[in-house]
């Protein structure tokens, strides 16, 4: 089969109406390396680069309550820096670019995606609906 590994898609196809962050870039834990209270951050398997995290709301109206709030991990070789928050909104808008998804079998037998992305930004003027590139994981 000549589709392995990471699938890339576009931000729009994961995020149709846009994402807002609700939480703050963390370090993703490697869990195999990590012993003894020493943390290992983990790193992307093609890149070698460093993998962080952030927690995003789907603004798609059709999603279940449960689902709203996904997990996005950044591939960067330091910390990204969100975008600025947007005065009168109480969520920060934002973007992504590089994005890929792998699907998974999550624990309750589901299909989930796991979705990651190269690069966070302020979303573009007027394009809320068509120029997203985001990443979440999500049981389907």
């Amino acid at each position: 089969m000549a589709l392995q590994g990471p699938i890339p898609v576009s931000f729009a196809m994961v995020f149709p109406h846009g994402c807002y962050l609700v939480g703050e870039v963390e370090a993703v834990k490697d869990f195999d390396a990590s012993a003894n209270g020493r943390f290992v951050q983990a790193r992307d398997k093609q890149s070698g680069e460093l993998v962080w995290q952030i927690a995003v709301m789907d603004a798609d109206p059709q999603v279940k309550p449960a689902q709203k709030t996904v997990a996005v991990k950044i591939i960067a070789p330091v910390q990204p820096v969100p975008p600025a928050p947007v005065a009168g909104l109480p969520f920060t808008p934002v973007e992504f670019n590089g994005v890929t998804v792998t699907p998974y079998v999550n624990g309750n037998g589901r299909l989930a995606y796991s979705i990651r992305v190269r690069e966070m930004r302020p979303p573009r003027t007027g394009s809320a609906k068509s120029g997203h590139a985001g990443g979440k994981e999500a049981a389907a």
